[in-house]
């Protein structure tokens, strides 16, 4: 029997070994088919989150660079007032479509890969990888969607006759859209160990928003170009290309950047913290 001053920590000892009776260690090639569901439910839980606001920014910087509307802010305040306004307009709709599309496919790619890596080492079905092979298969996926979504939206929203995306504008996507992912999925595990603890965010959150956001900077060059060669494919001189970006960089940058805040950053913790759960949740059940 145990004396009084022994039994705390003999409680102690019960509580830990009832805790980890309730999750059972899953090895990476147990239980496929559950954690490729669950690796579908979390790329659906982060796509409905962010999707709304990338569609209402994407075609808010397509307008206002085609010269549709004065501004990016006017062509959001539009679009908002379609979702407030006919939500069933917006939500059933083909870019709205298009845009669950690309980023569905591009989160899902992303949780596949690290299912698969842990089903080749047999190690935590919780693990995120961040090597070459998860750049090429979600640039891949991001990129080959986003073609889809961008030459269907310069269609819909750009200035003149629909008419073919010219090799140029595909080639200036493609880049943006590789920076993007590399910055998105890659650089945040590298650059978590940088950042400091704090008890605002935890630093792989913090990476998750910083990394995608910065690279705004580097890549709306490259947007605007393409757009410009769609929009303007048969006029304009390499000066003017340049004085187009001057013109149009400060407001489609921060347009960008709010953008991909949702896109990579909320939506990038959201499928993350979905996916641990969900897996956290396949162990529970051994």
């Amino acid at each position: 029997m145990a004396t009084p001053t022994e039994q705390p920590q003999l409680q102690a000892t019960l509580a830990n070994a009832s805790a980890n009776m309730d999750v059972t260690k899953v090895r990476g090639d147990q239980k496929i088919m559950q954690r490729l569901a669950a690796d579908a439910l979390s790329a659906s839980s982060a796509t409905l989150l962010i999707a709304p606001i990338i569609c209402l920014i994407d075609r808010s910087i397509m307008e206002n660079a085609s010269g549709k509307t004065k501004s990016v802010l006017e062509s959001a305040k539009n679009s908002l007032k379609t979702i407030i306004t006919c939500p069933q307009n917006f939500f059933f709709s083909k870019p709205f479509a298009l845009i669950y599309m690309t980023y569905f496919g591009t989160y899902l790619t992303a949780n596949f890969i690290d299912t698969f890596a842990s089903i080749r080492s047999g190690g935590d079905i919780k693990a995120v990888t961040a090597g070459s092979e998860k750049f090429i298969a979600t640039s891949t996926a991001n990129m080959g969607l986003g073609l889809i979504k961008d030459r269907s939206f310069a269609r819909m929203f750009g200035s003149g006759s629909p008419r073919p995306v010219p090799l140029p504008s595909f080639i200036l996507f493609s880049m943006r859209d590789a920076m993007t992912i590399g910055f998105s999925f890659n650089i945040p595990p590298l650059l978590t160990p940088y950042l400091p603890q704090n008890a605002i965010m935890k630093p792989e959150s913090a990476a998750q928003f910083l990394a995608p956001t910065a690279c705004q900077l580097l890549s709306t060059p490259l947007h605007l170009v393409g757009l410009d060669l769609y929009n303007r494919q048969k006029v304009g001189s390499f000066g003017d290309r340049l004085r187009f970006v001057g013109r149009n960089y400060v407001q489609s940058a921060a347009a960008r950047m709010c953008r991909i805040i949702p896109a990579f950053g909320f939506g990038g913790v959201t499928n993350k913290e979905v996916r641990r759960w969900a897996m956290t949740e396949i162990e529970k059940r051994g």
